[in-house]
């Protein structure tokens, strides 16, 4: 992990990724936007998912203004639901010849309970069982472009649960809104360590990333008890929160994976601050891995081999 906090034109100083195409899920805020901006000006043509088309507008708009002549398209998208997932990669492979990078960066942050339209909980079924489909469908063409890479946007937030084997969907236990969270986010993880185990001899690398505690509009749902509630448990386990920083700072990470050659000495890791970091033992655990994968095949009803 590097001392100093790298923003991604840093990153990307001297780096240029013309002929390169990467989808970026999520671009129209944030994180996301910050990671189309700036894969954008070194030269990749991008593609970003939006979940609705007037958002994804302006999210081409607002690229457009930042970086005359970028190379940015949309597509429509929503992680919720599987009937959209299939249509968008359907449409991605039809008109695609090749992808280099994906990064799974779309989620959301301890959201009041709720069931995606496939009748699954809200978080897990948007940032883990979504892009587990989106990717699954996608892996022909990764690994027809390979070299290749995969980069899933995790958190540290992931400390606050494993995968509740027996009550993934809090079936039968109460509903904490950040460990609903925090086992969306050891899913992210666990999912990359899989990927890596499965595609890393055929060329298609992935990867796990910590942003930071960033200032998005990803905590929107969050209340002053909420707050309070994050705070109490990072002293419980021994820290402080960490300092916010800007989008820049944050998406640095996830573009450091998806195009520095120094990633490629820690493939499959759990990153920050553009370096490997520690995740909690039963993320990385590759039993867990292996059992996470075939679960998610039984939900979403695909395999992947």
């Amino acid at each position: 992990m590097t001392d100093e906090l790298a923003t991604t034109d840093d990153v990307l100083a001297g780096v240029d990724l013309r002929g390169r195409t990467v989808l970026v899920t999520g671009g129209t805020t944030g994180l996301g936007f910050e990671t189309v901006r700036a894969v954008a000006a070194a030269g990749a043509s991008v593609v970003l998912t939006a979940r609705t088309e007037a958002k994804g507008l302006e999210a081409e708009a607002g690229i457009a203004a930042l970086v005359p002549g970028a190379d940015v398209t949309h597509e429509v998208c929503e992680l919720s639901s599987f009937a959209s997932v299939r249509s968008f990669t359907d449409r991605f492979a039809a008109s695609h010849e090749r992808l280099d990078v994906l990064i799974a960066n779309a989620g959301i942050m301890a959201v009041p309970f709720g069931h995606t339209e496939d009748g699954f909980e809200l978080q897990f079924g948007t940032n883990h069982l979504g892009h587990f489909l989106l990717v699954g469908r996608l892996l022909p063409l990764l690994v027809s472009s390979a070299p290749s890479r995969i980069v899933l946007l995790s958190s540290g937030g992931h400390t606050a649960s494993d995968i509740v084997w027996d009550d993934v969907n809090f079936a039968s236990r109460d509903y904490s809104k950040f460990e609903a969270y925090g086992q969306s986010k050891t899913a992210n993880i666990l999912h990359a360590v899989e990927l890596e185990r499965r595609y890393g001899e055929r060329g298609v690398h992935a990867w796990a990333v910590h942003p930071g505690m960033v200032t998005t509009d990803l905590g929107r749902h969050f209340t002053r008890d909420d707050y309070r509630d994050l705070v109490k448990r990072a002293e419980s386990a021994g820290s402080a929160l960490p300092p916010r920083v800007g989008p820049d700072v944050g998406a640095s990470t996830q573009v450091w994976a998806a195009t520095s050659d120094a990633a490629l000495s820690c493939v499959g890791a759990y990153l920050a601050d553009c370096g490997p970091s520690d995740a909690r033992s039963y993320a990385t655990d590759p039993d867990g891995a292996r059992r996470l994968w075939e679960l998610s095949e039984l939900m979403v009803g695909e395999t992947f081999p």
